[in-house]
């Protein structure tokens, strides 16, 4: 929601190369209350300003020596990776209306213009503006939240399943291997208890970070849910190369954790699927490292196995 006090904080740049004409814009936007306005007589310094600040929105004389603001329009669409350009035109010339309108300004006035009309353009646009900025930023939150877990901003089961049929994909391409490993935590619904649901969710955080610092950048981590965690392994290589990585998982987990005042500690166990051996798909790895973990749970935990069933054919 954009507030009258969000639309006076908005960052305005006035551009006019007749310093007195710009100075008076500057003044007559600083008594109406706008408290982040910066001037400029240089259309060809607008475009790295422009970069540096984000103005939400730029008064833009359009006749200036050099660099003329259609000009400075040219390179404004060029900054702006959604081409929406912030410009509200200014000009003696009221022939010049249309064409500033085609090269991208969302208005325009005449000068020399009423103080009044002016200020009312000026904070229409700024809310137009912001309103913008406050979809795009709401439509990103809805795009993390559909492929990104909530807790720990690690791939959620959806984003996950599309790296692993990436990964498989790939695998089956260059006639190479992938693998899951499915890795759950041993004696955290313990601790949880013990300590409370915020000091969980801060373990589960710490786990998250540990497991994304080791492994690969091409690999992927993903949170299933509860203490379920899963990683997608690009190129694994062997089952000793698998094998090698599930056991350096389990140990990283396992170091205590220091949370508030309290260090704790517990270990993880961990099931293998291997590709092509153990599954050719994402539904079969899957299912093949869940029952691993449960052997390796069954065994006394803090430990991994690989799945022992092969892919028929």
């Amino acid at each position: 929601m954009v507030t009258p006090k969000d639309i006076l904080n908005g960052k305005i740049l006035v551009v006019d190369d007749q310093e007195l004409s710009g100075r008076m814009v500057v003044e007559m936007l600083r008594e109406a209350g706008y408290g982040s306005v910066e001037f400029t007589t240089s259309g060809a310094e607008v475009g790295e300003l422009h970069r540096r600040n984000r103005y939400d929105l730029i008064l833009l004389d359009l006749q200036m020596p050099g660099t003329n603001g259609f000009d400075v329009m040219r390179e404004l669409g060029a900054i702006e990776s959604d081409a929406y350009l912030p410009v509200l035109a200014m000009t003696v010339e009221r022939s010049h209306k249309l064409h500033a309108l085609k090269a991208g300004a969302k208005d325009f006035i005449s000068k020399p213009f009423d103080p009044a009309e002016a200020l009312a353009r000026i904070r229409n646009m700024l809310e137009v503006r912001l309103l913008h900025d406050e979809a795009r930023s709401t439509a990103r939150v809805f795009e993390s939240m559909a492929h990104y877990d909530a807790l720990t901003g690690l791939a959620n089961r959806h984003l996950l399943t599309d790296r692993i049929s990436a990964a498989l994909a790939n695998a089956r391409r260059n006639h190479g291997s992938m693998a899951i490993v499915y890795l759950d935590l041993d004696g955290f619904k313990e601790i949880n208890d013990m300590l409370g649901h915020s000091a969980g969710d801060t373990l589960l955080r710490l786990v998250a970070g540990r497991l994304t610092a080791a492994v690969r950048e091409e690999d992927t981590v993903g949170r299933l849910g509860g203490d379920e965690f899963v990683i997608a392994l690009w190129n694994a290589g062997s089952a000793d190369d698998v094998a090698t990585v599930a056991s350096k998982l389990i140990k990283l987990v396992s170091m205590p954790y220091v949370i508030g005042d309290h260090t704790v500690g517990m270990t993880a166990s961990a099931g293998v699927g291997i590709y092509p051996s153990n599954g050719a798909d994402v539904h079969t790895l899957m299912d093949r490292a869940d029952t691993a973990l449960y052997a390796a749970k069954r065994a006394g935990k803090n430990a991994f196995r690989i799945s022992e069933q092969q892919e028929a054919g």
